[in-house]
Formats: structure tokens, sequence, C-alpha cells
């Protein structure tokens, strides 16, 4: 069996403290199974790959219009006196 640390964490801020337990109860589990899987994960100690909550989902799926073009247009002008 693997030796195990134990860590004492100071200072938590009481949003941080909140966040943390809400999360451990929605996922069923103790503070403490919740915090060591969080950092498990963190530090890149697990079989699944990361989940990215990004734009991925968007891209290749670009429909040309030709009104948001022109739209669009105006955001490539430069006020020079603006710059001045």
């Amino acid at each position: 069996m693997k030796k195990k640390v134990q860590y004492t964490v100071r200072s938590v801020p009481e949003e941080v403290d909140k966040a943390l337990r809400d999360k451990a109860v929605r996922e069923g589990c103790s503070l403490n199974t919740y915090l060591v899987d969080t950092l498990r994960n963190g530090a890149g100690l697990t079989d699944t790959p990361p989940t990215f909550h990004d734009l991925d989902y968007l891209a290749g799926k670009w429909v040309s219009d030709p009104e948001c073009d022109k739209a669009l247009k105006e955001f490539d002008k430069i006020d020079e006196e603006m710059w001045k």
C-alpha cells in the first residue's frame, strides 16, 4: 500500500469552501474524496482527458452571410483622431 500524506490548507476563502462543499454534495462524496480527486486531476494523474467547455463545437460550422460581413466591416475602420 502506498503511503498517504496529509495536507493542511490555510486561509481558504469562504466562497471557495462553499463551492467545494457544494460540488462534493453534487458528486455524492465526502469533501475529502472530492478534494483528493480534484488534486489528482489537477496534477494530471488521471486516465480521463480533461473536458474543456469552449467553442470547439462551432469549428467548421461557419456559414457565409453577406449581411453579417457587411456589418463586421465597420470594425475594420480606424479612427485616426482617436490615436492622436
